[in-house]
């Protein structure tokens, strides 16, 4: 029963971060339907049953299965991830990154921002994004323009800091 309620605060935590982001990026709307499908009963029951504390759940449910479950659901329903944003080229006949609509870059930099400040707590700095990125293999499976528009933008975070960076991005349309 615990793990229910530490994943019900760890996740409305976040979400309340994303909506804060959001509202100094200039999409408050977006920030304001932030992941609610993770309070789903398809998402939200792994994600107890699963719960880490310091990192998603999902990596916990994928070391059980194989995959997840949750986050198959979640990616497909929430635009600000960039795995939701793959087609079918009719050209080269693979499944590849489609260019993400800046509105939904500007979400995903805010949840990025908003997990390490969650995850990590006190030890959070403006560097983690940036590091998380670049360690991670998400920039080869983005679409080219929105790796380089988010790696920007983390560069920018880690250089100029959060008032500069949430600024910029909200002046862009």
């Amino acid at each position: 029963m615990l793990h229910w309620i530490k994943h019900f605060r760890t996740i409305t935590r976040h979400r309340h971060k994303v909506i804060y982001h959001c509202f100094k990026c200039g999409i408050l709307w977006q920030g304001l339907r932030h992941d609610l499908s993770k309070y789903s009963p398809t998402e939200f029951i792994p994600g107890a049953r699963f719960y880490l504390g310091d990192r998603s759940p999902t990596e916990a449910e994928r070391r059980e299965y194989g995959y997840s479950r949750a986050w198959m659901h979640h990616k497909g329903r929430n635009k600000h991830h960039f795995e939701y944003w793959t087609d079918y080229n009719i050209e080269t006949h693979k499944m590849e990154a489609v260019e993400m609509p800046l509105k939904y870059v500007k979400e995903m930099f805010c949840d990025r921002v908003a997990a390490g400040k969650i995850y990590l707590g006190d030890k959070y700095t403006d560097n983690n994004p940036i590091d998380y990125f670049e360690k991670g293999n998400a920039k080869n499976m983005m679409h080219p323009k929105t790796a380089k528009l988010l790696e920007g933008w983390l560069r920018m975070l880690l250089e100029e800091g959060e008032s500069k960076t949430f600024a910029y991005i909200k002046s862009l349309k």
